[in-house]
């Protein structure tokens, strides 16, 4: 049996959850959303709590199981709590700012890189080496994240560059590191 599988989904106050089939619908204080999952998995609503169930024990009906919970449990968590990602800007001139719904950053390019915000997520700067990117849909928060960060990964010498908040870059030593024979 699935360790996270088998643990029932607690549905707090508030949210409302609509179950048809594969589709399961859940509106809460932030927001709504909508997924459709594998119709293999048995997904049942008892008085508060959301219990999934797998037909077999087959190997993808196990693997299924847990993923099934997790991603009902994340829209659950989303629509009363929200998630976000914060990302940190390192270097000398590197800075961010909020222009109206775009996310202007100044990157060591010749040009400035220029992010609009889409829908379903919004995008904060506290102060100008800091970016918090905010939503209710965790898989999209995570991807909008990465898409800030693509424009310029954290370098491995200087350490240089958009890093996660709490993510360590391991340094490289260079060519002056090196010993003289």
């Amino acid at each position: 049996m699935s360790r996270i599988g088998k643990k029932p989904i607690t549905v707090p106050a508030g949210v409302e959850v609509k179950i048809d089939g594969a589709t399961v619908t859940v509106k809460g204080p932030k927001g709504t959303l909508t997924n459709t999952f594998n119709a293999d998995m048995s997904i049942k609503l008892e008085g508060s709590e959301i219990i999934v169930e797998r037909p077999s024990e087959d190997k993808m009906h196990k693997s299924l199981h847990g993923l099934t919970r997790t991603l009902i449990n994340n829209m659950v968590e989303g629509v009363t709590n929200g998630f976000s990602k914060t990302l940190e800007i390192e270097g000398i001139g590197y800075r961010a700012a909020k222009q109206g719904k775009d996310l202007v950053m100044n990157l060591g390019y010749s040009h400035q890189v220029i992010i609009p915000e889409i829908d379903g997520i919004k995008i904060d700067v506290p102060n100008n080496t800091t970016i918090v990117v905010n939503g209710i849909d965790k898989q999209m928060v995570g991807q909008f994240a990465a898409e800030i960060r693509e424009k310029r990964p954290p370098e491995p010498y200087k350490g240089k560059g958009i890093r996660y908040q709490g993510e360590r870059i391991i340094r490289k030593e260079g060519k002056a590191g090196k010993g003289k024979k």
